[in-house]
């Protein structure tokens, strides 16, 4: 078995009454795929995309047992007005929740939240598990603000009382000290590293010690970051028993290690020998599979790279499907 953690949906199309504001499906002459338009985005989405038995086809022939799908991040857009922010994830809600009942067991929804309204946000949360969705998908800032800033707590207590995990996607800030094209590389990786840090620094980690959270791309450079943040913490190298006199910023609680062996990761980083790192200091139990498709195309098949590392039966067995499961917060299939 394998899940794929990070699969992308879009709605096939927007009901023709919708605010100006909303996105567009356009079609394309002589093609299958429809034109997303989306303020200054165009995005060609390929027919899998939005009909669930060209993805079921896709997941067979890549080796996929079931798959978490989030909608496409163009979709969070947190500067819509409120109204029109809810109006948009509850459609493309209702459009996720009627994509996976043609696959159930198969096709694992996640809804959206218009975040720029905190107590909509909130309140939308038992709307997503009542239209049998899974979790949340939020972006890695909102509006430019970090995920952890304690005005954002409220949503993730809420998560956590509702039993909803969140999916934090990386969403490219613009900057200036990097050029445009660096956006879906280096500035991925650092909106993954402030997000999980700021759950850590913000005190939402703390709060929340039954929330589950997972990160697109294995939270960017946070896995390399987090032993500084320990040796800060702690005052020694290597994870070694801590010396409070010693350490630069001690505070009473679990370590910014425990903390980050909490979170769930998704292992699309590349490269057999930083899936080494993650489960080396992590732990093999944090980390899912996870392909991005189809706005990047998986392995071929899928989770090839993870199965090079000739790991341990059990230990393939809980990355590949049992975390999944775990922090999904279901029974797996029989």
């Amino acid at each position: 078995m394998l899940v794929d953690a990070h699969a992308h949906l879009l709605p096939r199309d927007y009901p023709p009454d919708a605010p100006g504001c909303f996105p567009r499906m356009e079609p394309i002459d002589g093609d299958t795929a429809r034109l997303l338009v989306f303020g200054a985005t165009r995005f060609r989405a390929r027919e899998v995309f939005f009909d669930a038995e060209r993805r079921i086809e896709a997941m067979d022939t890549s080796g996929v047992t079931a798959e978490v799908l989030t909608p496409m991040p163009p979709l969070l857009r947190y500067d819509l007005p409120p109204a029109d922010g809810l109006s948009l994830a509850r459609h493309v809600n209702e459009y996720t929740a009627t994509l996976c009942a043609a696959g159930p067991g198969r096709l694992l929804g996640f809804g959206i939240v218009p975040m720029q309204d905190q107590d909509a946000a909130a309140t939308e949360l038992k709307a997503v598990r009542e239209a049998g969705l899974l979790g949340v998908e939020i972006a890695s800032n909102i509006l430019g603000a970090s995920i952890g800033d304690e005005r954002f707590l409220p949503f993730f207590a809420e998560a956590e009382r509702l039993d909803l995990p969140i999916f934090v996607h990386a969403m490219p800030a613009p900057t200036d000290r990097l050029p445009r094209s660096a956006m879906g590389t280096y500035v991925v990786g650092l909106e993954g590293t402030l997000a999980a840090a700021s759950l850590i620094t913000g005190g939402t980690a703390a709060a929340c010690p039954d929330l589950r959270v997972s990160f697109s791309h294995a939270a960017g450079g946070f896995p390399l970051m987090v032993p500084r943040a320990q040796y800060f913490w702690g005052g020694t190298w290597n994870e070694e028993p801590p010396i409070p006199e010693r350490a630069i910023a001690h505070t009473e609680g679990p370590s910014p290690l425990d903390h980050a062996r909490r979170f769930y990761y998704d292992s699309m980083v590349f490269d057999r020998r930083a899936l080494r790192y993650l489960i080396d200091l992590l732990g093999h139990d944090r980390l899912l599979v996870g392909s991005d498709y189809p706005a990047m195309e998986r392995e071929d098949p899928a989770g090839r790279t993870l199965r090079s590392l000739d790991l341990p039966e059990a230990v393939l067995a809980d990355i590949t499907w049992h975390n999944a499961y775990r922090f999904l917060g279901i029974d797996p299939p029989r």
